[in-house]
């Protein structure tokens, strides 16, 4: 087992908080990293499978992310031991036991993540008062109904083309985790002009050089359906989407899923990095060696937490599609030239950029100056 300890560096964790409640069968993890820009923002993941490192990463993550948009945020991450899956009033109740077992952390605010919704979010708010990702109904700007981290991802792509990324229009896409990123990523890119020729979930893969309907494909997924349902293009296994022919290859399930072992078979210009901390640091080393440019998960996919942002401090749906295409492109612009300038590979200018913006505010706090 991993000492704890060894997360600590000078940015953080402030907190790492272990949740049993064997009444309600409540096993959760919560990392809160670094509260200097202000209370942390992070999602709420459900999972079978957690570990403290998993968390904490993802919790880095999301500081770095809060910090290169700009946000008056920290970072944070929770993980809930469950199956997603279970039926909806055991997750109801499971959920509930975690808000009520969070209320006191104050500088948390939950978000939706894998395996929890705007739903989920609700009971979170109903229990202790705090999340973000609401359901429009009480107020909430939908995160995965209007698509805000896919709205993020492309433009993240429009901003790339200036730094040799391929040019949208006819730009042969594919997405591993067609989910509600995924799915939203694929429909803006389509707007733009570009096509998608596989997908994934995690029954298996489709493709078709020719180009998949990602309008029916989505109305697929959201008959509770996977895309081997689908009649559209060749099924193949799920890991199969790897090695698709592509110009933009776009991770958006779980971690880890490009490593040293399979990064060879890539065959794309552009991985836009749409799940967190979707690959190795060998594998975007490996990456840049090879020239791929490869768009850093906190800086891509940052639409999502940027829209959370919006909601908490009272913005509307249009106002935040804007703040994230402002931020998302400006930022990507900015990282790829620090990276084009120095020959770092784009996740450490991206870092460096995140970290003097975290370095900055927390020299302006009491309690979190740096020595």
């Amino acid at each position: 087992m991993q000492d704890m300890f060894s997360f600590i560096d000078g940015l953080g964790p402030e907190k790492i908080v272990h949740l049993h409640q064997p009444a309600t069968g409540l096993r959760a993890i919560v990392v809160v990293d670094n509260t200097a820009a202000g209370p942390a923002i992070g999602g709420t993941r459900m999972a079978p499978d957690v570990s403290v490192a998993e968390c904490f990463r993802l919790a880095r993550a999301m500081t770095l992310k809060n910090a290169a948009a700009g946000l008056a945020h920290g970072g944070a991450k929770s993980v809930i031991v469950g199956d997603p899956a279970m039926p909806e009033r055991e997750k109801e109740a499971l959920i509930r036991a975690f808000a009520a077992s969070v209320r006191d952390l104050k500088d948390y605010i939950p978000g939706p993540d894998m395996g929890t919704n705007e739903k989920a979010m609700a009971w979170v708010r109903d229990e202790i008062g705090r999340a973000v990702g609401l359901p429009r109904v009480v107020g909430g700007i939908p995160l995965d109904e209007i698509g805000a981290t896919g709205y993020g991802l492309a433009a993240a792509a429009e901003a790339a083309q200036e730094f040799g990324g391929p040019p949208l229009k006819g730009a042969r896409v594919a997405v591993q985790g067609f989910g509600a990123v995924g799915q939203h990523a694929a429909r803006f890119l389509a707007e733009r002009g570009a096509v998608l020729v596989a997908a994934s979930d995690s029954h298996g893969t489709i493709w078709d050089p020719d180009g998949l309907d990602v309008a029916a494909l989505m109305r697929l997924k959201g008959t509770g359906a996977n895309l081997q349902d689908c009649s559209q293009g060749k099924r193949m296994a799920r890991d199969e989407i790897v090695a698709v022919p592509c110009d933009i290859w776009i991770p958006a399930a779980r971690p880890d899923v490009l490593t040293a072992a399979n990064v060879g078979r890539l065959d794309a210009r552009l991985v836009l990095q749409g799940a967190n901390i979707p690959a190795t640091p060998e594998a975007e080393k490996i990456l840049h060696e090879r020239g791929v440019l490869s768009i850093p998960d906190f800086i891509a996919n940052a639409g999502g937490v940027i829209c959370a942002s919006v909601e908490y401090h009272g913005g509307s749906e249009a106002s935040a599609l804007g703040i994230i295409a402002d931020k998302i492109g400006r930022n990507t612009r900015e990282v790829l030239s620090d990276a084009r300038r120095s020959g770092q590979q784009p996740r450490a200018a991206a870092e460096a950029l995140a970290v003097r913006r975290v370095k900055a505010a927390m020299a302006l706090r009491r309690w979190h100056r740096m020595q």
